[in-house]
């Protein structure tokens, strides 16, 4: 984790506190309690808070001024036991689009050595500006040197956000789960006969529920774009603004129908 505050908030990645019940922060030779201010699941950010005054925030570099090849240095606690860990490379490439945990994010590459437990831990310039936050590495046993970030000023934004509202504002949200069929098996498990994207589930008073989509729909199109997969509509949705009106194509019963579905706010992570 990176402390960013004086008085004890800390930066880390949600996949490190997830589902955590009870979260200690070490510093230095002591530990404390510390309580989950939020997490954010698609950035892949968490703050937490420990009860303190007087910390050394880290200081805060802009990656949008990072460059290829530029030294940088990650500290960690690789493999959960080598706490203070740093080690040394240099940014091996930028907006690299990579798949975390079933998430498309946009992350900084290096080729500074990154191992289990560096999580949550900070990516440094030369200068000692915190410039990312190191969430992934490479798991292919025939790749080396891939290591990835989140660039610092997306991670400062979600955390904000966390701290002032305890999610990230402003992301729109349909009201729907989904299931993907995609296979003969899927469907005799479902009871359906046709593959395609089914709403699993419906958020109660939500968009989607007050548009009157209903569990067991299938989502054919939105506004004219097929929907053959989960992803599918996940990046359609992202491409929207909260208050956008939707035209969505379902199929019930055998019949198609169209309903307008206004995107909401989602406020969890």
């Amino acid at each position: 984790g990176i402390i960013v505050s004086q008085d004890g908030y800390i930066l880390t990645c949600a996949h490190v506190v997830s589902g955590a019940s009870n979260i200690t922060v070490s510093i230095g030779d002591k530990d404390y309690p510390a309580t989950l201010v939020g997490e954010d699941t698609t950035s892949d950010i968490a703050v937490v808070k420990v009860d303190a005054t007087g910390l050394t925030p880290a200081v805060m570099g802009d990656s949008d001024k990072l460059a290829v090849g530029e030294t940088v240095l990650a500290v960690g606690n690789p493999l959960g036991e080598l706490s203070g860990t740093v080690t040394n490379g240099i940014v091996s490439a930028l907006n690299r689009e990579v798949t975390v945990n079933n998430q498309k994010m946009t992350l900084i590459q290096t080729n500074a050595s990154i191992s289990p437990g560096n999580s949550g831990g900070g990516l440094f310039n030369a200068e000692g500006d915190l410039i990312g936050i190191v969430n992934a590495k490479s798991v292919s046993d025939n790749a080396e040197g891939l290591g990835f970030a989140i660039p610092v000023n997306t991670a400062i934004q979600v955390a904000t956000d966390l701290i002032q509202n305890g999610y990230v504002s402003g992301r729109p949200v349909m009201g729907v789960t989904v299931v993907t069929i995609s296979d003969a098996q899927t469907a005799a498990q479902y009871g359906v006969s046709s593959y395609g994207v089914y709403v699993a589930d419906v958020t109660e008073n939500g968009p989607a529920a007050q548009a009157g989509v209903q569990k067991g729909d299938r989502i054919v199109s939105v506004d004219d774009t097929l929907i053959e997969s989960n992803n599918d509509l996940t990046d359609l949705i992202s491409s929207h603004a909260v208050g956008d009106t939707l035209n969505v194509q379902l199929s019930r019963d055998r019949q198609l129908m169209n309903v307008q579905v206004t995107l909401g706010e989602r406020t969890e992570g």
